[in-house]
């Protein structure tokens, strides 16, 4: 197994990271992580960011930033990200009004288009990470292709969340050789639960009607879900993945970087993070 860089996104402990961004990125590099994926900074200067990630030796590979606040600055986002030396901007999330298929879609491919020419520009690369919503029809294909379809490769690359992709009813390997030279960050997640059981979305506050007779959804460390983490390892490394990224929304019964540890000893079990640091 070819080993790549393995990077932590940083929503997964986020109270922490709120608390002392500085203690966490330190476990996270004695961990063994070669680098972070932010979702905010925290009230952190781009100065600020660049000291701490030189202090604990990490990398800025990626960032996940909500689409309104690149509507409401493309030239702050970018300028930012610039200064901390972050390659990567992910769109992480659509509302229920911006996604495929809904009204204000047309509006979000205006918006990637034109906001991914910037960031080409810029040397940035514009991402778009899924979730299972984008697995709906919208005129004849998955959103999400219709979106990848949509935007030229060079404008728009895959973050592909392999949690969602599996629990959308699709093989997150297959999935990811289709984008094969187009996904340079595979999200590693890991799960247990049935669709239509408890919803993965209570964490942000949307509650569906369940089947409570149905496993209840939880997040997982990798390794210790439903996922074939080598099958979609070995994948990514042929479809071209440059970077891992392991996250895990929300940790039940452990402390977040607990199971962070527990992620990243897998990805070294099975050959693809080195060994130490």
């Amino acid at each position: 197994m070819e080993t790549r860089p393995i990077a932590y996104q940083l929503y997964s402990a986020r109270d922490e990271a709120a608390q002392n961004l500085g203690s966490v990125l330190q476990t996270v590099s004695r961990l063994g992580y070669d680098g972070v994926e932010f979702a905010g900074f925290y009230g952190h200067s781009a100065e600020a960011i660049v000291a701490l990630m030189a202090e604990h030796g990490l990398i800025a590979i990626s960032s996940h930033v909500p689409l309104q606040m690149i509507e409401d600055d493309m030239f702050g986002v970018i300028s930012f990200h610039k200064k901390i030396g972050c390659p990567h901007i992910a769109i992480p999330y659509l509302d229920e009004q911006t996604r495929p298929g809904a009204p204000g879609f047309s509006r979000v491919l205006r918006r990637i288009n034109q906001f991914g020419q910037l960031c080409e520009a810029a040397g940035i690369q514009l991402l778009y990470h899924n979730h299972d919503f984008e697995f709906l029809p919208i005129s004849g294909q998955y959103g999400l292709d219709f979106l990848y379809d949509a935007v030229p490769a060079r404008i728009l690359q895959t973050e592909i969340d392999v949690c969602w992709v599996k629990y959308a009813g699709e093989d997150p390997a297959a999935y990811i050789r289709k984008y094969a030279g187009r996904c340079p960050i595979v999200h590693l997640k890991d799960y247990v639960g049935e669709k239509g059981g408890v919803s993965p979305y209570e964490l942000i506050g949307q509650e569906d009607t369940v089947d409570r007779t149905k496993t209840a959804f939880e997040f997982r460390p990798v390794g210790y879900g439903c996922q074939d983490i080598l099958s979609i390892v070995a994948a990514s490394l042929e479809s071209g993945a440059g970077w891992f990224v392991v996250e895990q929304d929300l940790s039940k019964g452990r402390a977040p970087l607990e199971a962070a540890a527990m992620s990243i000893e897998t990805l070294r079990g099975i050959g693809v993070a080195r060994q130490s640091k």
